[in-house]
């Protein structure tokens, strides 16, 4: 959140930003803004502020946001070809390169600018190039087994779109995304 909101500062052509310009932009203390950025070093000047883009640029070093982090995407149904075709992920520095679905009747079509593959190249794809991150867009039921088959293959974060708890070893990080769930957690505030 700290570099998508400082990007927009320097587009906005901002060069310096105090914490209480910052927080108020996170909705959050100017402490806490001074509390998190304390943890990897010294960015402000008292009085002064920090300057925007260096903070930029430091952040995303630290976060390993300064490289393109490839991606493979497992299931490629209505969630899967929309995250396939989101332009968000690259702008950010995660591009996905492969595209992987159970479906036989799937494989080899086109989805963005990947074609499908089947789902027995999983592992040799994840081999072959390297890529450390999994996207799971695939039915719950499934959802594990397709962990457990990126996890086998080397992944070492996993994005889970599928609405299921998992497991993943303790040096694998693994988080889920339920838009459902979600949801389903607001409605407690809405009741009359």
């Amino acid at each position: 959140m700290y570099v998508r909101v400082l990007l927009q500062f320097e587009a906005q052509g901002i060069e310096v930003i105090k914490s209480e310009e910052l927080g108020a932009s996170l909705y959050i203390t100017p402490a806490q803004i001074r509390r998190d950025l304390s943890h990897f070093g010294r960015f402000g000047r008292q009085n002064r502020g920090y300057d925007v883009r260096g903070l930029a640029t430091e952040l995303r070093h630290i976060l390993g946001l300064d490289r393109v982090w490839e991606a493979v995407l497992v299931g490629v149904g209505r969630l899967g070809r929309a995250i396939a075709v989101y332009p968000g992920f690259t702008s950010e520095g995660i591009r996905i390169v492969a595209a992987f679905d159970a479906d036989p009747d799937i494989a080899g079509l086109p989805v963005g600018n990947l074609t499908v593959q089947p789902l027995s190249d999983l592992q040799s794809t994840v081999r072959a190039r390297g890529v450390r991150i999994g996207i799971v867009a695939v039915p719950a039921v499934h959802a594990q087994g397709i962990i457990d088959e990126l996890v086998q293959a080397g992944i070492g974060a996993i994005l889970n779109y599928a609405p299921t708890a998992a497991r993943v070893p303790p040096d694998v990080k693994l988080r889920s995304i339920d838009p459902v769930l979600s949801l389903q957690s607001m409605t407690y505030y809405l009741r009359p």
